[in-house]
């Protein structure tokens, strides 16, 4: 889109303010609403941010301005926003790209890539909570018929929340996203909304959209969106699955119908996947960034009878108790969840992947049996490794793996200290289990 295009769009639309978009370390939206008079000032110089005020930009008071610099080509209405637009930005400080900006660092992966003559696609599998807090102030969910044991793919709990999902759905149709399923998930309240795969970047920038879509809507019928990674402990928790494909022009490198190990796979999708395998500690602090992430990664059962998360650094054909699932001619990388940041999330896969085809890393055989089954004494004899098991361990993982802290460049200390700082202050905290288990105890 040139800026006359863009002009004419906003004329079109009626559009009276630009959002002005970035996110935080976090992944959250962060945001200036510009007159559409002065709509050409977020592409030059962009719009001016005190950088200080956001997580992760790396910044003290006395720093010069984040200027948020507008991509034309992500120049979208505001559908549950009448006379808005949005435009996703790169952070620039004196005129150039900021280090410590997500996109940016995304970009500078993608860069690897196309030095290569390659494109990553990816399409991600959102799934959230539609809550309601009762008259304690408790979260429920959203619709109070929603309670059964094995509630996944109910017709009643996907019908009954039908104001909440046509409206959500209709407002992403009108900013082109191409929705192609809609389902009630495992957890009672939890639905996922699927639409159709891209190139990464703007992936990530569609997930941050559609987060911004789902907790507004939501909002607006009185009901909390949640992209907790588990907000009930005896339910199965909301993750962010990515499928991945590398592309040279109209061809797919991951697959290959010749695969020796029957799974649809090429020999660079394996060394691609190997290294997410023998990154995958330090890759889950960035996909699964949060003391509640933990609770998702665990090992062992639901109310509904699984998980569906992945505790084993494993791959597998239809295998959901792996971290990577073969559906055929991709990855599908289990990991992420909805508290990640999609633009490090990815970069990180990205660089993961790519250590794994310069060293040419074999993944070994893949693991197509119930993980959820073995015991510790049956996992160690098989030489299965376990995930992560709580925010401390992900971190100290990624505090001695220079790929993925290359990676994030000089945000990787901003991210580390933060969320060691959130390790701490999590530990420190006086839970209410606690409370009830102690007070009267001793």
């Amino acid at each position: 889109m040139t800026p006359a295009e863009a002009t004419q769009f906003l004329a079109a639309h009626q559009i009276k303010f630009v959002l002005a978009q970035f996110v935080d370390m976090h992944g959250t939206a962060k945001t200036k609403a510009v007159p559409v008079s002065h709509f050409e000032d977020i592409l030059c110089p962009g719009a001016g941010f005190a950088g200080f005020a956001v997580w992760g930009l790396g910044m003290q008071p006395n720093s010069p301005d984040f200027m948020a610099v507008g991509d034309l080509s992500t120049l979208s209405i505001v559908p549950w926003m009448p006379g808005f637009a949005r435009i996703v930005c790169v952070g620039h400080v004196h005129s150039k790209p900021y280090a410590y900006d997500a996109r940016f660092i995304l970009q500078q992966q993608i860069d690897r890539l196309t030095q290569k003559g390659w494109a990553l696609n990816t399409g991600v599998e959102p799934e959230f909570v539609l809550l309601r807090k009762d008259e304690q102030g408790k979260i429920q969910p959203c619709d109070s018929t929603d309670t059964l044991d094995k509630p996944c793919y109910d017709y009643k709990g996907l019908s009954r929340s039908l104001t909440f999902i046509e409206k959500l759905v209709t407002s992403l149709q009108a900013a082109d996203f191409d929705v192609y399923q809609i389902d009630h998930e495992d957890a009672n309240g939890q639905f996922e909304i699927n639409y159709t795969y891209t190139d990464c970047l703007t992936t990530a920038d569609r997930f941050i959209f559609f987060k911004m879509a789902a907790s507004e809507i939501a909002k607006e019928l009185g009901l909390i969106c949640s992209f907790m990674p588990k907000p009930f402990a005896n339910r199965t928790g909301s993750g962010m699955h990515m499928h991945m494909s590398m592309w040279e022009g109209d061809t797919n490198l991951f697959a290959d119908d010749t695969d020796d190990r029957k799974l649809g796979l090429s020999k660079l999708a394996y060394h691609f996947m190997a290294g997410l395998l023998a990154h995958a500690p330090a890759l889950t602090a960035i996909c699964a960034p949060t003391v509640n992430s933990y609770k998702r990664l665990v090992v062992g059962r639901s109310l509904s009878g699984a998980t569906w998360a992945p505790a084993y650094i494993t791959y597998g054909d239809n295998n959901r108790s792996s971290m990577v699932r073969v559906p055929g001619g991709r990855l599908e990388l289990r990991l992420a969840d909805g508290s990640c940041n999609p633009y490090l999330a990815t970069a990180a896969a990205i660089a993961a992947g790519l250590d794994g085809i310069e060293k040419q890393l074999d993944p070994g055989e893949p693991w197509n049996v119930n993980l959820y089954d073995f015991s510790n004494v049956e996992l160690t004899e098989k030489g299965i490794h376990t995930l992560p098991q709580s925010l401390k361990e992900a971190i100290d993982a990624l505090v001695s793996d220079d790929v993925i802290k290359n990676a994030l460049g000089v945000l990787a200390d901003e991210f580390i200290n933060l969320k060691q700082m959130e390790w701490v202050e999590y530990m420190r905290h006086v839970s209410e289990w606690e409370v009830q288990r102690y007070l009267e105890f001793f």
